[in-house]
């Protein structure tokens, strides 16, 4: 490995699945590398009660302890973490700084793996995350078997996650602020012939209540401000997803939604720079996906540094 003058030779921002996995990567290869992570390792996962499409635990795992596992792992190869928040970063392809406000650090290479944030209703959902309430149908569904549960949105990823849930519940009470959604007309058609979906329209969800869980939601017409309860076993809320992407400014080549735009290699508009699972332009964020995206970056971007 040649010589550097940087202070490190990768530098991954993040530390859920995609961070420790990359992290774990770039420690096997005796690459000096530090994690930056803001909060606690471990990213959402934390709040995930229990994670059944994993492989490797066939009687699935909670998400806390799936994350422990995992920075253990990373632990124990010698990865380097530091809690720090990145503020801002200058990019060129031979040297990267990253700044934490008023504290800087500089790197050959970058992986970004901060994720990204579901909206929130701001409706009381807090107290639920893990105990009824849930932003992902793919991870969460079987555990609302027979079943009855409400969903709010009306785009694509809501419609389609309604559809999938269907599979699992008796019935789907699906809440949308419009008289009409905003999903594709094929996967509207589809909802719309589902015997176990029924939809509430121009209607917001105002409160929820329950004891150990979600028992009861509220709800309200915006139109005729009339009130409604729906007493579910679940709330599944799909109004957007935000990337945790704030601190890039106008670093690099973002979409339209403010996620960041990378190549098969996970390569950024950056030389240099690699974003690996949910905070990249990707059709699927799950934890297999970004354990996959952080090995793909991480080889990259040791490619990269024996290339310079």
């Amino acid at each position: 490995m040649p010589e550097t003058n940087t202070d490190y030779e990768i530098v991954i921002i993040g530390a859920g699945p995609a961070g420790l996995t990359a992290g774990i990567y770039a420690a096997r290869a005796r690459m000096k590398v530090l994690l930056l992570e803001k909060a606690a390792p471990g990213g959402q996962v934390i709040m995930t009660d229990w994670v059944e499409n994993y492989p490797g635990f066939p009687e699935g795992i909670s998400g806390y302890d799936l994350s422990e596992k995992m920075l253990t792992q990373a632990k124990n190869l010698g990865l380097e973490i530091s809690t720090e928040d990145v503020t801002s970063m200058e990019l060129s392809p031979q040297t990267k700084t990253i700044h934490m406000g008023e504290k800087a650090i500089t790197t050959k290479s970058l992986i970004i793996t901060t994720g990204a944030s579901p909206k929130r209703l701001n409706a009381g959902e807090g107290k639920f995350m893990g105990k009824g309430v849930s932003f992902c149908a793919t991870c969460d569904a079987p555990f609302f078997k027979n079943k009855t549960v409400l969903a709010v949105g009306g785009g694509d990823t809501a419609i389609q996650e309604a559809i999938y849930l269907t599979k699992f519940v008796n019935k789907v009470y699906v809440v949308h602020r419009r008289d009409e959604l905003r999903a594709t007309k094929i996967l509207q058609e589809r909802a719309f012939k589902n015997d176990k979906i029924e939809f509430v329209w121009d209607s917001v969800v105002t409160g929820m209540d329950g004891l150990f869980g979600v028992e009861n939601v509220h709800v309200k017409n915006v139109k005729t401000e009339e009130t409604k309860t729906f007493k579910v076993d679940g709330c599944f809320i799909w109004v957007g997803t935000t990337p945790n992407t704030e601190f890039i400014k106008n670093a690099l080549e973002l979409d339209s939604w403010g996620f960041i735009v990378a190549d098969q290699h996970m390569a950024t508009s950056v030389p240099g720079v690699f974003a690996a699972g949910d905070v990249r332009t990707t059709p699927l964020r799950q934890i297999a996906t970004a354990v996959g995206d952080a090995a793909i970056a991480a080889i990259s971007a040791e490619h990269y540094i024996e290339n310079l």
